[in-house]
């Protein structure tokens, strides 16, 4: 999102100020890809009316001729961007208070137009408003991928009154859909639990799914969701489902309001709590983009939508993903030298991981970052513990044939810390009200442009380095409390809550047009900021500090719903795990850490002959069908949630001549069940050989063996998983 700051007297709104439109021609818009259709109408009176999204319609000519037969004292027919004043009586997208006091908003249109980018696959549909008594006008932008089946949608308000706008809602979306039933699919959780999944039959009235928090807002709740039509069943293969992903870090809201009319009303964008914002005239306000694909094949083809527009345009360089790695926190937490990391690196090397990370404990010296009480804020290389500085440490994983990441918290500091005693004005804080810890730190104020400088020159300096630093882990380990600026004026204290977002992204511009090329994970306490928002301007992130393999297995299902494979960190740690205390098989770990990202996050001199000599092996494996997890068709079997205890997650190729399925068994089933797991998404008269992973010996009946994509749809394999903790893995090859 941005804040345009710009006089706005162009052409088009001439003559319109206090005036509103003339009354506006019959005519349709219809914003297609190339199996989906958003149809929109222009109403005698000049209201925008929206009646369709889903299935293509090349002649929606019919739409502006449509009556709803609603009588107009029960409130307005579906408006495509609906508004607090004359009779909507559900909840508006935009609730404004006028220089004058108004309260009232009437959007009636002005014009649209349609535009191929440069990027001939996407299109760009703006459709102009105005209100018809006040000089505010309101452009709501949709930009349509034709090959994802994807259209994203924001909104552009502008100010041309003669004194200040207050924007009390600003949401970036308002989507009617009309349907039997609508069975809502949502995630929810807490730290150590992220992305558990949820199903709610929605019924009149509203529900909201919400952050407030500002940072790590997607612990708790996402904001993404999914809305199956007219079944109260969650299906992965059949139906028509809604999907849609906010592309903002900070509060949002999204609100589902059944109505009178069983016309379910959902509003998507910034939580408008404690968030009025005042646009004096001549400026503007620009919402984030809502993202909404339209699916026939259930929950997965919605998934598969989204995976595909995410990799193409909504993750940075999205085709391009991090190596396979040794993350050093849970090997060596803050007690380290830099024997203990080259020695690491050496362990790392020999197993065939491809790159290192130096996590949290390499800085400061008057308040040395020995634990998590001090030296936050303070980006020096702590001389005692690292006399021989991080580029010792970077050029000998390079020499060793691995890549080399750092961590870093820039948003953060300590109390005991330099950067604390020296800027205390740049720490959240409203007025003398106490500043409440959280892991005994505080947030740093990216309102503030001196902040966002600072943050700039933590990432900027800690390249610096070392030539040989290729990822910055990014962390986040707080939220707002008590929040406040001492940078804002005491009448913009409630901009706070956009403009420190915005200003995290203002740093994000700066370092990744400096750094187009460096990997970069978000990480927020795990999986803090699981959003497409951050996901513009990061590689990856970390889906959970819980790296136990059966909680990951409902942690990745749930982010797999809404964010594809390629932005999943997924590691295999130590047993018992440091967070459940679960003791794990080192086949289990590393079959469900392969369905992500790959990486390792232990201390491998912990590890015995046996587990290393696995690790290797795995860790080869994976490397033969890595391309196919971060670039394939995701097909969900089952869920963990399931009582039957088994689950798979399977990916195909794009052109459907490889595979590559994970099974597991995550409860004790003794001898009397056996699953069975059809396989989707394969060429039906392709005949396909099957290959167990990481086994000495063949444990199947099908393992070796040669089948055709038709017969494993219908009638499926049974590999004899019937222990918690029993998984297998295996990789398809078209013949």
């Amino acid at each position: 999102m941005k804040k345009l700051l710009k006089p706005l007297f162009t052409a088009l709104f001439a003559g319109m100020v206090c005036t509103g439109a003339k009354a506006a021609e019959p005519q349709v818009i219809n914003i297609r890809t190339n199996d989906l259709s958003m149809v929109m109408s222009v109403a005698p009176n000049g209201e925008v009316l929206f009646h369709h999204f889903g299935g293509r319609i090349d002649d929606a000519s019919p739409a502006a001729g449509i009556k709803s037969y609603r009588r107009t004292d029960h409130g307005t027919d579906n408006l495509a961007y609906s508004t607090m004043g004359g009779r909507n009586f559900r909840e508006p997208a935009l609730r404004v208070t006028h220089a004058d006091g108004d309260m009232n908003t009437e959007l009636r249109y002005v014009s649209h137009a349609t535009r191929t980018l440069a990027d001939k696959n996407v299109s760009e549909t703006v459709v102009k408003l105005t209100d018809t008594n006040q000089a505010l006008d309101v452009e709501l932008v949709y930009t349509a991928y034709a090959k994802e089946n994807v259209i994203t949608t924001h909104t552009v308000i502008r100010n041309r009154e003669k004194g200040d706008a207050v924007l009390h809602a600003f949401y970036s979306s308002s989507l009617p859909v009309k349907a039997r039933s609508y069975l809502l699919t949502h995630l929810y959780g807490s730290w150590a639990r992220e992305s558990q999944t949820d199903h709610t039959l929605l019924t009149h009235g509203s529900k909201s799914i919400e952050s407030r928090k500002l940072v790590r807002t997607t612990h708790t709740e996402n904001p993404a969701f999914m809305v199956t039509l007219d079944s109260e069943a969650f299906d992965e293969n059949y139906g028509e489902v809604i999907a849609g992903a906010l592309a903002w870090s900070g509060n949002f809201r999204l609100n589902f309001e059944v109505d009178e009319f069983n016309v379910l009303n959902i509003l998507a964008g910034v939580n408008p709590y404690a968030s009025d914002y005042t646009l004096a005239k001549g400026e503007s306000f620009t919402t984030p983009e809502m993202v909404y694909t339209y699916s026939f094949e259930g929950a997965g083809g919605a998934s598969r939508s989204l995976h595909d527009w995410a990799r193409n345009y909504g993750v940075w360089h999205g085709h391009t993903y991090a190596p396979t790695l040794l993350n050093s926190w849970e090997g060596a937490y803050f007690t380290f030298d830099a024997k203990t990391l080259t020695d690491m690196i050496d362990d790392a090397a020999d197993m065939g991981l491809e790159m290192f990370v130096l996590d949290d404990g390499w800085f400061g010296n008057k308040y040395p970052r020995n634990d998590a009480n001090a030296g936050l804020g303070d980006w020096q290389i702590n001389a005692k513990k690292l006399p021989e500085g991080i580029d010792y440490i970077a050029s000998h994983a390079h020499r060793k044939g691995l890549k080399f990441g750092i961590w870093i918290e820039p948003e953060m500091v300590n109390p005991k810390s330099e950067l604390a005693e020296k800027h205390p004005d740049w720490i959240v804080r409203s007025g003398d009200r106490e500043m409440p810890r959280m892991r005994n730190q505080w947030l740093l104020d990216l309102t503030n442009p001196k902040v966002q400088d600072f943050v700039f020159s933590v990432f900027d300096n800690t390249m610096k380095l070392s030539p040989n630093i290729d990822y910055i882990k990014w962390d986040a380990n707080r939220h707002a409390e008590n929040a406040g600026s001492e940078f804002l004026p005491k009448d913009r204290q409630s901009h706070f809550w956009i403009d420190y977002v915005q200003g995290f992204y203002k740093v994000m511009e700066r370092i990744r047009a400096k750094y187009p090329d460096v990997l970069i994970q978000a990480c927020a306490s795990g999986g803090g900021r699981v959003e497409y928002g951050a996901m513009k301007y990061f590689n990856e992130v970390w889906t959970s500090d819980n790296t136990e393999a059966l909680s990951r297995a409902r942690i990745q299902y749930g982010t797999s719903l809404f964010y594809p494979a390629t932005v999943m960190g997924s590691h295999v740690s130590a047993t018992p795990n440091h967070q459940t205390s679960n003791i794990t098989p080192i086949k289990f770990r590393f079959d469900m850490a392969c369905a992500g990202r790959l990486g390792m996050e232990l201390q491998p001199k912990q590890m015995n002959a046996e587990e290393k000599a696995f690790a290797r092996k795995a860790i080869e494996s994976y490397k033969g069908y890595r391309d196919i997890v971060m670039e394939g068709d995701l097909y969900r079997i089952g869920t963990p949630y399931d009582d039957t205890g088994y689950y798979g997650v399977m990916y195909v190729s794009k052109d459907k001549k490889k595979a590559v399925l994970f099974t597991y068994c995550t409860l004790y089933q003794s001898r009397t069940l056996v699953p069975k797991y059809r396989l989707y998404g394969l060429d039906a008269q392709t005949r396909y050989k099957i290959r167990e992973q990481n086994v000495d010996k063949k444990r199947f009946w099908f393992d070796g063996g040669t089948f055709t994509g038709e017969y494993l749809n219908h009638a499926g394999i049974n590999p004899n998983l019937n222990k918690i903790y029993d998984s297998a893995v295996f990789v398809l090859e078209a013949e």
